[in-house]
């Protein structure tokens, strides 16, 4: 097993982007799967103690996934990803803005890029994360964005471990 796997997480601020690469020990079937079905994408996309609830999901170019993070005191937290592109195991792009429980998004928001890639039994994922409005990238960094995506890409770790067959 590798213990080694690469995670870098880089917020450039004049281009408004955030840069994250994560590796994994899985197959890229398994990782692409984990990114792109609800079920498991509610086993990880939330930081502990909160909870993620896809209430829709339709992964397919112009389709979205409309989900909430939940916390501990039943807090909603909405969000609404609408996907651009999709080129299946090699990549997938989406616009993501935060919402109401309504699905009315609020703007601005940020564009997604994912790359998959693998290697001798290592998946690697690299996402780009382009934001509209560099108040709304900082706002995001200062509530702990980096720490929550940390926690999530620990999440998938393990999640990953009990769907191996």
């Amino acid at each position: 097993m590798t213990n080694n796997l690469l995670f870098d997480f880089t917020v450039d601020k004049a281009a408004k982007m955030v840069y994250i690469t994560r590796q994994f020990n899985a197959d890229l079937d398994l990782v692409w799967d984990a990114f792109t079905k609800a079920e498991i994408l509610d086993q990880w996309t939330a930081p502990a103690p909160f909870m993620a609830k896809t209430k829709s999901m339709n992964f397919e170019v112009g389709g979205k996934r409309v989900y909430a993070m939940v916390s501990p005191e039943g807090h909603e937290r909405w969000a609404i990803q609408t996907y651009t592109s999709i080129n299946p195991k090699t990549n997938f792009k989406m616009f993501s803005a935060f919402a109401d429980a309504d699905e009315n998004p609020q703007l601005p928001g940020s564009d997604w890029d994912y790359t998959f890639s693998e290697q001798n039994g290592i998946t690697k994922v690299n996402i780009s994360i382009y934001n509209e409005s560099l108040e709304r990238m900082e706002k995001l960094i200062e509530m702990g964005f980096k720490e929550g995506f940390t926690m999530s890409m620990l999440n998938l770790e393990n999640v990953l471990k009990t769907l191996k067959k």
